[in-house]
């Protein structure tokens, strides 16, 4: 198995506006409660490497794109999404997830990813302290930011703007980007800085989260072979009986996770006994994001289905026919002292 340099894939995959954290990333690429980014001094970024250089740049053009979007009227219509008063978690998910302020088309993808569902399941409340791991394009991180602005608090992964490390520059600007464009939307999200990216993550202090998220993105874990880094991050971060929720493109059972990873699957059985020996204990699982038309057998691996459809035009109509990936939806639980 080819296996990726973990710092790259953290800052690709973490720090990206405009891709999917679904892809193996193609350019070379969280201490206790943090300030807000948009508080942590500004990133330099003038002697970034060429290849990271072209990559903030695009990344500085979408952020305009999306900054376009968020008029003062979308604004006001946020803050009184995060201001009103909703009896229940679905009720508090149900206004959201109609609002205007999710990025265009995102809404689309809601009968494949069904989010409600989703984090109803993994008992997400507004009043919880939750760190969305990877967060990607963040089609997620439109959901959660507004659902926990009033009560609670929603963490990502920072980077340090004055590093010798451009690695870390890159991804502090990349982040910046990501939580100033959309106007208020991320005004109260924190992010936890990385001291090194070449040493395990932080994702707070000790028993500090009631819930951590890692949604599609196990596979690139396995391929980065970063288990003994991340999994006792999160076991470290996470409150006794705090919950750990997986979403994750689900392989054959008799999948073999160094060949399955590559194209974005892992074998469900596998994936849970991998979670569990890291001191937590599947609670549940559920087949809300089960999909049983996808047959996982594509060259270009999941990456073939949407949103992605890497194959362009070719047998677009089939694929698009199929829809997004069959996944496990997995809640675990921290049960016990990390292993590994």
């Amino acid at each position: 198995m080819r296996r990726l340099p973990s710092s790259l894939l953290a800052v690709a995959l973490l720090a990206c506006l405009s891709c999917s954290k679904d892809p193996p990333p193609s350019d070379p690429p969280a201490s206790g409660d943090a300030p807000p980014a948009t508080d942590a001094p500004a990133a330099q970024t003038d002697d970034l490497p060429p290849q990271l250089a072209a990559q903030l740049r695009r990344q500085e053009a979408r952020a305009k794109e999306i900054s376009a979007r968020f008029t003062p009227e979308l604004q006001a219509e946020l803050d009184a999404l995060v201001s009103a008063g909703y009896p229940t978690p679905e009720a508090a998910l149900d206004a959201i997830l109609a609002s205007p302020h999710r990025a265009p088309g995102n809404a689309d993808r809601d009968r494949h990813r069904h989010p409600k569902e989703t984090l109803v399941f993994f008992g997400l409340r507004q009043d919880m302290k939750v760190f969305e791991y990877a967060q990607g394009a963040g089609w997620y991180t439109e959901i959660l930011a507004p659902f926990l602005a009033k009560q609670g608090t929603l963490y990502l992964t920072g980077y340090d703007g004055t590093s010798e490390d451009p690695q870390q520059r890159y991804g502090a600007r990349a982040v910046e980007l990501f939580l100033t464009a959309p106007g208020n939307l991320y005004a109260k999200v924190q992010t936890v800085t990385q001291p090194d990216l070449q040493a395990p993550p932080v994702l707070g202090q000790p028993d500090s989260l009631d819930m951590v998220l890692v949604i599609r993105m196990m596979h690139n874990v396995h391929r980065a072979g970063m288990w003994d880094r991340l999994m006792p991050a999160i076991h470290q971060a996470l409150k006794p009986g705090g919950v750990l929720g997986v979403v994750q493109h689900r392989a054959t059972d008799d999948a073999d996770p160094d060949q399955s990873a590559p194209k974005g699957y892992l074998p469900e059985p596998w994936l849970v006994q991998k979670v569990e020996g890291y001191g937590f204990r599947l609670d549940a699982r559920s087949d809300v994001n089960a999909n049983p038309k996808d047959t996982k057998d594509y060259d270009k691996g999941v990456w073939t289905l949407p949103p992605t459809l890497q194959l362009g035009e070719t047998d677009r109509a089939k694929y698009e026919a199929i829809g997004e990936s069959d996944r496990s939806t997995l809640r675990f639980v921290k049960v016990a002292e990390g292993g590994a």
